[in-house]
């Protein structure tokens, strides 16, 4: 894994600043610490911080074809690189590495952008075209490897990470209002967008091309749901055994590396399939990580130790301390690059310090089993409020919804409330949102402490109708758990789940995260799969679980599901340290930004010391407003221009002329 950046002159030959390309790659260390290089022309600059994973001592970048006409510059894994060098090799190519890296190039060489098609993995590239001045970027089919980009003056300039973007000091660094509304509605932004103004994210299954002077966007993939007439009339026992053969090999060939696999281990379904489908195939003796809390509600401990007594595995764990929440927000912050609506990001942040200080670059993970397979509340939720709207007086129907969620229905002083709210939009069902809409106008509520300015400045901005036209053309004639995972993985998955509770923050310390349910194949397969294999009444991910049947503890194997989440106000508002909140959340500090209203964020503060009623929405607005008042000082006050090191000593450069 590593980070890429570059600069490409889109209309005329011009120069590259060298000391600035250097400046960029220095920005992505973290993410390539190992060795660094660059390729300069007239017309082109790129640039690499590799972490060596594959041939570690002849993968080093840009790597270019037989007559140096192309040359590339490549963050991830394709895992599928041996088959496709062998089908290169049948056509002539040559090869002077043993990299993954060398094999995208020449597979573009022979199928252009319809190499894409073959690659099974996670990546975002460039590739330069010397001889015909094209540039292609393109990044993976789910978005789980980051790239970003802007055009100025002619140039595009284009990075792993906005923060290499911003050490060019003519680019304006400001936080788009549009973005920011966005942000508090779906906890993310839409699609090629990002927190600041005029810098894109290439979405995830596209790639972008720059020739003569123009450049084109264009979708390649996109989540393969498909109506119920389309999908697979398998019996279970089918189903199940395909989705054991397709993870099998989807973690198989993840495990294609020159260096150790571990895995992280939480004692939940996913993580724990994975490993144990690792100790029984391929290696018993994997080493695995886990995490565990102070606070009892969100701990899994008792879970995670049985799976390592089960397996037999050398276990690390840490614990995430309120404390230690706290105090890495910051840092965490600086890699995502965004707003946060939670603190989730910050303990899986601090257990890849513990994996890259045990020597170990690559984990295998679990994430992505839920938005595949159907295991979030909300695809259970938005079944019983289908089965609610038929009769929306029902009194039985309506309590189907306190199964979902206990704990939020055990006071029965608001219980009332709580179901009304569920109740809300039950006339909606034919709306494509349905399933979100309830969640989104309750997280939009948090948009409530804005400032009249700011307010003022997203007033009519139409979001969903953005949303509505990223949306597949048969979307209508989807089920009511395709529609919701669909939304789910375009927004959640890529932008937040996949960017800043995973890649951001594995690579902060440089480790690459490497997710088998995403495999894209396993993902067409179950888009086939019909809604009621993966909730059957009310139980998710049940053919899932189904597959695991003799794999896995039944303990572990049919337990409720426990969502990953941190702690919110009992890590940043604590008593022993409450002052560094308040400097935070100071009048002088909010007068600076502008963002929020203080009356507002005074009465919410005052809340979370002097009563025990503040909610889930309460405890995102707090990290809401906390992490954009940082990602405010961190990238538009005090951007950090002359701290950040230039590439390191190794650096290799390839100037042609």
């Amino acid at each position: 894994m590593c980070g890429i950046t570059g600069i490409c002159h889109l209309k005329a030959p011009g120069p590259i600043d060298l000391d600035l390309m250097k400046k960029m790659i220095g920005a992505l260390h973290h993410r390539g610490p190992d060795e660094s290089g660059i390729y300069l022309d007239d017309r082109v600059g790129l640039g690499q911080a590799r972490l060596s994973i594959i041939d570690l001592a002849g993968g080093s970048q840009p790597i270019h074809n037989e007559d140096k006409t192309l040359w590339i510059v490549y963050n991830g894994e394709v895992f599928n690189y041996i088959e496709l060098k062998q089908y290169l090799l049948k056509k002539g190519h040559h090869f002077y590495t043993t990299s993954d890296t060398e094999v995208i190039l020449h597979l573009y060489e022979t199928l252009g952008p319809s190499c894409l098609d073959q690659l099974n993995g996670q990546f975002a590239f460039a590739i330069w075209d010397s001889k015909n001045k094209e540039l292609f970027l393109a990044r993976d089919r789910v978005g789980i490897r980051p790239l970003y980009y802007t055009v100025q003056n002619d140039r595009l300039i284009f990075a792993s990470e906005i923060k290499s973007i911003f050490l060019n000091h003519s680019i304006a660094r400001e936080l788009d209002p549009a973005a920011l509304n966005q942000i508090f509605t779906y906890w993310t932004t839409l699609p090629g967008k990002t927190a600041f103004k005029d810098i894109h994210e290439l979405p995830p299954g596209h790639f972008l091309k720059v020739s003569h002077g123009q450049f084109r966007i264009k979708k390649y993939w996109d989540i393969p749901f498909c109506p119920p007439e389309e999908q697979v009339n398998w019996s279970l026992d089918q189903i199940c055994e395909q989705i054991l053969e397709l993870l099998t090999d989807a973690i198989r060939i993840r495990l294609r590396a020159d260096v150790p696999v571990g895995c992280y281990l939480s004692g939940g379904l996913d993580s724990s399939g994975v490993t144990a489908l690792v100790v029984k195939n391929f290696n018993s003796r994997v080493r695995t990580y886990g995490i565990r809390f102070e606070e009892k509600n969100f701990d899994e401990t008792t879970h995670q130790h049985r799976m390592v007594q089960f397996l037999g595995v050398d276990h690390t764990e840490i614990i995430a301390t309120n404390q230690k929440i706290r105090a890495a927000l910051p840092a965490v912050l600086w890699h995502c690059e965004k707003p946060l609506l939670r603190t989730a990001p910050v303990p899986l942040f601090l257990l890849s310090d513990v994996v890259n200080q045990n020597h170990f670059k690559v984990v295998l993970t679990g994430e992505g089993a839920d938005e595949v397979f159907g295991g979030y509340n909300i695809f259970r939720e938005a079944k019983v409020r289908h089965f609610w709207s038929r009769q929306p007086d029902s009194a039985f129907r309506g309590r189907l919804i306190r199964r979902l969620y206990p704990y939020i229905f055990n006071n029965p002083r608001t219980a009332a409330m709580q179901q009304a709210f569920f109740a809300r939009g039950l006339d909606q069902t034919a709306n494509p949102f349905f399933s979100h809409l309830v969640r989104w106008e309750n997280t939009s509520r948090i948009k409530n402490y804005f400032s009249a300015e700011f307010k003022s400045a997203i007033n009519g901005q139409n979001e969903t109708e953005l949303l509505r036209q990223n949306l597949p053309s048969t979307f209508e004639q989807w089920d009511y758990l395709a529609k919701a995972q669909y939304l789910e993985m375009m927004l959640f998955l890529s932008n937040y789940l996949l960017s800043s509770q995973g890649d951001r923050v594995a690579m902060a310390h440089s480790v690459e995260i490497r997710l088998p349910y995403l495999d894209y194949r396993l993902i067409d397969f179950m888009g086939r799969v019909p809604a009621k294999w993966k909730i059957n009444v009310l139980n998710e991910k049940y053919c899932l679980k189904k597959s695991f049947e003799g794999i896995l503890p039944e303990s572990i194997r049919t337990r409720p599901k426990h969502p990953y989440r941190a702690p919110i106000a009992p890590s940043l508002i604590d008593k022993s340290d409450v002052q560094t909140t308040r400097d935070i959340l100071s009048d002088t500090n909010l007068n600076q930004v502008g963002l929020f209203d203080i009356s507002r964020v005074k009465w919410l503060l005052n809340k979370f010391h002097t009563a025990n009623n503040a909610g889930e929405t309460d405890n995102m607005a707090l990290v809401g407003i906390i992490s954009t008042l940082l990602i405010y000082d961190q990238f538009i006050i005090n951007f950090p221009f002359t701290s950040i090191q230039p590439a390191s000593p190794n650096l290799v450069v390839n100037q042609c002329h």
